[in-house]
């Protein structure tokens, strides 16, 4: 399963190692000879898809006689505390993939190189992805792949509750409770409360019209995260979610028709079509999130691809990354890790356009966005998670989460 990238280091370590300025707008992108590109490139990459990449980059040294390419998989666990060591030592690779949410944290070091001027083109992705490489008005490395959340629900307990997929947060409420009174879910949405449920929030914020940060400032008290955590808890309170299912238990009670529905990203199609077994696949569907007042926006997740200043074969380096990003070489590594690409034009693939659950996403990601680039997010992110609990579990208001949430943030600072 991919997720979100999570880690936490203190930057003044990693500044304090490096010696390097940190990044920003004043950052001038140098330019690359891709022309004369060769020898040994050294990649850091995460997960299944690191451990999947050396493999894949064969057919660029085919294309690219005298450049080879060596993959070193890292775990997610380990990945962002290696990082910032190399970082700190300057022992860094030539690239390393990086989880989307690490990029501002990153950037601050000075050790990311600004993407070359006129060497990638950023129309060519979706404006949230572009988002995730971009700090302060400078763009670091690329976008690689990219994941999204929509809503998948139980299409035999819809059929039977007598209700369609729903458009609005006023319909979202009604169609999961048809999903348990009437479709014979025990829950009929389930909700993450622990790690990772700033994930569940943050779409509900900006549906709701409200922003993360303002103005280099911290804006989560506001009406609209008020607005945002009340629709989020309003399932708990409801009986439609619950704090108590054993853990580990789900998907499966989704398999079993226990739960209705839940919000997640285009991995769980290959995991609930394995875990349900034949047939399992024509039994759920996938449907974009219901919109609030300000629109029905996501977020954008998944992992971007850095090359560092160090770096011994830059030239080599950013010729690969192009590569990587090219429509046709997204289309193809989609089908070996199912991960979604970056680039608007691969979706026109066939391997995109087959499944209509993941074209969903594809129209998801067009207005989907990033969270903060700013270097702290983590350290607030897991605020948000330990607030964010004690709310689900009754212990505190929406608005007495969103006021702690703010004064532990303003403590922490942005970072820039």
């Amino acid at each position: 399963m991919k997720k979100y990238a999570v880690g936490i280091l203190a930057l003044g370590l990693v500044l304090a190692g490096c010696g390097r300025s940190g990044g920003g707008a004043a950052e001038q992108a140098r330019d690359v000879d891709t022309g004369k590109a060769t020898g040994e490139v050294t990649v850091w990459a995460i997960g299944a898809e690191g451990e999947a990449l050396g493999a894949f980059a064969k057919d660029f040294e085919t294309a690219n006689p005298g450049i080879t390419i060596k993959v070193t998989p890292l775990g997610w666990d380990v990945a962002h505390d290696k990082i910032t060591a190399a970082i700190a030592g300057n022992a860094t690779p030539d690239i390393t993939m990086l989880g989307s949410t690490w990029m501002g944290e990153m950037a601050k070091t000075g050790a990311l190189d600004p993407t070359p001027a006129g060497l990638i083109d950023k129309s060519t992705f979706f404006p949230g992805a572009w988002g995730t490489v971009e700090v302060d008005g400078t763009a670091y490395g690329v976008p690689w792949y990219v994941e999204t959340r929509a809503l998948y629900y139980r299409k035999d307990l819809a059929s039977r509750a007598a209700v369609k997929p729903p458009v609005t947060w006023e319909e979202t409420t009604a169609f999961v409770r048809a999903l348990k009174e009437k479709g014979g879910a025990s829950l009929g949405v389930e909700q993450n409360f622990r790690q990772g449920s700033w994930q569940e929030v943050l779409p509900l914020v900006w549906q709701a019209g409200g922003e993360i940060v303002s103005g280099g400032k911290w804006t989560l008290d506001t009406p609209q995260m008020v607005q945002a955590l009340k629709q989020y808890g309003s399932f708990f309170e409801g009986g439609l979610s619950s704090t108590d299912q054993p853990t580990g238990a789900f998907p499966q009670t989704f398999v079993k028709g226990k739960v209705g529905a839940f919000y997640s990203g285009p991995w769980m199609i290959a995991g609930l079509e394995k875990e349900g077994g034949d047939g399992f696949g024509e039994k759920f569907a996938v449907a974009p999130y219901p919109k609030g007042s300000a629109g029905g926006t996501s977020l954008v997740g998944g992992s971007d691809m850095a090359v560092f200043k160090d770096a011994k074969n830059r030239d080599a380096a950013w010729k690969f990354l192009r590569w990587l990003v090219d429509p046709k070489v997204q289309a193809a590594w989609y089908t070996k890790v199912n991960a979604l690409p970056s680039v608007e034009a691969a979706w026109q693939d066939p391997a995109l356009t087959a499944d209509e659950r993941v074209t969903v996403f594809g129209e998801q990601l067009k207005d989907a966005k990033a969270v903060p680039a700013v270097p702290t997010w983590e350290q607030v992110a897991k605020v948000m998670e330990t607030e964010i609990e004690k709310m689900a579990l009754g212990k505190q208001t929406a608005e007495e989460t969103a006021k702690t949430v703010q004064e532990q943030a303003e403590t922490i600072g942005t970072g820039v």
